[in-house]
């Protein structure tokens, strides 16, 4: 068997508005548009998905929360209906989705083999997260490509930063010795948002976009910073402002996915392509991707065959 690769890595934000502006049949609230600059990142996103053509999508969602450990789905097939407890008004989703449970279970295998615990979730009836939803819908809609969906263990909210983003460093190497043994090729997706300062209140309709803009000057003025850095590569400088980054706008990737997601790429001093940043109800969103096929560090497909 060839030895599996991370081919790509995306930063996916997940704000359910951009889903319920695209009027997805799976989706019963329906909408007029809105948050379109974000909406045309993604399609840009999906043509570099559809060019990769992936065996799998790994996704770690701030949202789906287990405070003992970092969980895996293990059930071959979930399918149901999942709510955002705070915009039920835009996102009541019905779901189908395929997991690699092979895949899944190689992560939990070499987690713990880090020294990290980590649990298998076999619930059939198990309800995911909006967050994971998003993500996956807004980067394949078709739902044609298999899974691998993983918990937040939210250490770096319980325990220092520096402990929590250490342990999802490990988190990051264990999956890519799991990719390297699976022959497979993965696309990574870190489900956060960057500035997460936000609004109180909703404008009604939700998305009229005269009222949509960046809640707080210095969460902008930040992921301007943090982009500008991405797309020039200079990820080391990136890596090391992330805590005061993380602090000072309330940053969303203090989750663990955007360190997750590089630890398992090893950190590539690689530039960002920019698809397009956007805010949700005042929240800073980027969609930007480390193509590691483009920098020649993975294999195309066509090589891969």
């Amino acid at each position: 068997m060839a030895t599996g690769e991370i081919i790509s890595g995306f930063l996916a934000p997940h704000p359910p508005h951009m889903l319920y502006a695209e009027n997805p049949p799976q989706n019963e609230p329906r909408s007029n548009g809105g948050w379109e600059q974000l909406r045309w990142a993604y399609e840009r996103a999906r043509a570099s998905v559809e060019a990769l053509k992936p065996d799998v999508l790994l996704v770690h969602s701030p949202h789906w929360i287990t405070s003992v450990g970092h969980h895996f789905i293990g059930v071959p097939e979930l399918s149901g209906r999942s709510v955002d407890p705070i915009f039920p008004n835009l996102f009541r989703f019905d779901y189908s989705m395929k997991i690699d449970v092979d895949l899944a279970e190689a992560c939990y295998e070499e987690g713990r083999n880090v020294g990290l615990e980590t649990k298998m979730m076999r619930n059939p009836r198990f309800r995911v997260d909006y967050g994971t939803i998003t993500t996956l819908h807004m980067i394949r809609p078709q739902w044609d490509i298999p899974v691998v969906s993983i918990s937040a263990n939210n250490t770096p909210y319980y325990l220092s930063m520096e402990e929590g983003l250490t342990e999802m460093d490990l988190l990051g190497k264990a999956t890519l010795e799991a990719v390297r043994k699976s022959g497979k090729r993965a696309v990574l997706l870190a489900s956060n948002t960057l500035s997460h300062w936000h609004f109180n209140q909703e404008p009604e309709p939700p998305e009229d976009m005269t009222k949509e803009h960046p809640e707080s000057l210095a969460g902008y003025q930040w992921d301007m910073r943090m982009i500008d850095l991405m797309r020039r590569g200079q990820m080391q400088e990136v890596f090391r402002l992330l805590p005061q980054f993380i602090e000072e706008s309330f940053a969303e990737v203090k989750s663990g996915a955007f360190t997750w997601m590089h630890a398992a790429m090893q950190y590539p001093e690689l530039a960002a392509e920019l698809h397009g940043y956007g805010t949700v109800i005042g929240t800073g969103n980027a969609v930007m991707e480390w193509n590691l096929v483009k920098a020649g560090l993975a294999r195309s497909a066509a090589a891969a065959r």
